[in-house]
């Protein structure tokens, strides 16, 4: 059995090895997405102006109407101090062409006193990188591989991410078992010991004894042994988030695909509007008949209706499923938050109806669950450890993947190299025969 695992981890590894290298360097940068965002471009995100904030709804409409091949599908309803105000804008359908406009942004960055407009930029752009775009670029590749448009989806790179992710979320338990000591080695040794007598040898070394060098690096042993230790060690140490990282990054890429139908069978979840509805196709968003601001109205009245101290921080529209998502929070408390985010209210765009709600830490184990699969991933659960954490886990990530590789590579040149010389010792025989 332990052969078969070797095989499966060594495929495995090598079938993962370049993605994980990818997503854990990436993951390890994002992980400070803001702030280094703002470091290399404070001309988009610091305000210029002195004065009280312009309503940030009315700016949004002054955004529409400059470039009305574009519609504001996300915004925060209020800057933090000294900070511009980011508009998420999305192509709206070229009525000669039946397809999404090709606007060449998806932010426009405004001065929330002046109303001046301070830039705009693709944020995700592949090409060609610049510092505007240098770290929304490392983060889409974290994710989406940057795959393009392809079949009318552009979600070819989170698919199969999503299912990298479940094959290394299986090889993290063939690793852990290839890392206890082999039985029959075990059982071979004691075998020894018992003919020798109890004073010829050493007792049998107990299970903890065994798989101790397991969990140690030799440091000084040669390349191979280091490379080695490194690999199992570290995979030991980190094995349970290495685990959680493996398995959340599935759920993300995957959740609707696969996730919560298999969470639905297995458990109560109580469904997004979101998991209620179909997606319509690419080319095909559905056009709102209430606006932001109405959306927004009718959030706020629900919120105090519910006694809720936070007023509306941010409004979303998900277009291809007809719904509108308002957040609940104080300016500032937005980005980095720990926990499992901010209480949201969800409306339908075509009456402003109520269709549902996001609170954190409620509902049924398995909504928690559910809940808690992007801020496990991202370390924010925990807030600034946590981000830390597992910015140092996508270097571990990367790591591991270049000792695997590395290992199956000695292993292979070595093997290899025993088989030539087994093919010319058979040569000489014949000669010699």
């Amino acid at each position: 059995m332990r052969a078969i695992f070797v095989i499966v981890h060594r495929w495995f590894g090598l079938a993962t090895a370049l993605f994980l290298f990818l997503t854990g360097l990436t993951g390890a940068v994002i992980s400070w997405d803001h702030e280094l965002d703002e470091w290399l471009n404070p001309q988009l995100t610091t305000a210029r102006a002195a004065g009280p904030a312009r309503d940030a709804l009315a700016l949004a409409r002054e955004v529409e109407a400059r470039y009305p091949q574009v519609e504001v599908t996300f915004m925060e309803l209020a800057a933090e101090p000294g900070h511009s105000l980011a508009f998420w804008v999305e192509p709206r359908v070229d009525p000669a062409t039946g397809r999404l406009y090709e606007p060449g942004f998806n932010q426009v960055f405004v001065d929330p006193a002046s109303g001046e407009e301070l830039g705009k930029r693709q944020w995700g752009a592949v090409w060609p990188v610049t510092r505007e775009n240098f770290v929304s670029f490392l983060y889409k590749l974290h994710y989406s591989l940057h795959l393009p448009e392809m079949g009318g989806t552009d979600r070819w790179g989170i698919w199969l991410l999503g299912v990298v992710a479940i094959v290394w979320t299986l090889d993290c338990f063939v690793a852990f078992l290839l890392t206890l000591p082999a039985r029959r080695r075990a059982a071979a040794h004691a075998a020894d010991e018992a003919l020798a007598g109890d004073d010829a040898v050493p007792r049998a070394r107990s299970f903890w004894q065994r798989w101790a060098p397991a969990w140690k690096v030799r440091w000084a042993a040669g390349s191979y042994k280091l490379n080695y230790d490194l690999h199992r060690a570290f995979g030991l140490w980190t094995w349970l988030l290495l685990f959680i990282v493996a398995f959340t990054a599935f759920s993300l890429n995957l959740y609707r695909e696969v996730f919560f139908p298999l969470m639905s069978t297995v458990s109560q979840v109580t469904p997004t509007p979101f998991d209620l509805r179909q997606p319509s196709p690419l080319h095909r968003p559905i056009a709102a008949e209430r606006g932001l601001a109405e959306i927004v109205e009718l959030a706020a009245a629900e919120g105090q209706r519910r006694g809720w101290s936070e007023p509306p921080g941010s409004v979303f529209y998900a277009r291809h499923f007809g719904v509108y998502g308002v957040q609940f929070f104080h300016a500032g408390a937005d980005h980095g938050a720990g926990g499992v985010g901010h209480k949201t209210l969800y409306l339908d765009a075509a009456d402003g109806r109520l269709l549902g709600e996001r609170l954190p830490w409620q509902g049924s184990a398995a909504d928690i669950f559910v809940q808690a699969q992007f801020p496990l991933h991202s370390g924010r659960i925990l807030g600034l450890p946590g981000r830390i954490l597992i910015s140092l886990m996508g270097l571990v990530v990367a790591m591991l993947s270049v000792t695997g590789v590395y290992i199956w590579w000695k292993k292979r040149r070595a093997r290899l190299k025993a088989a030539q010389r087994r093919a010319l010792g058979a040569e000489t025989g014949a000669a010699l025969g």
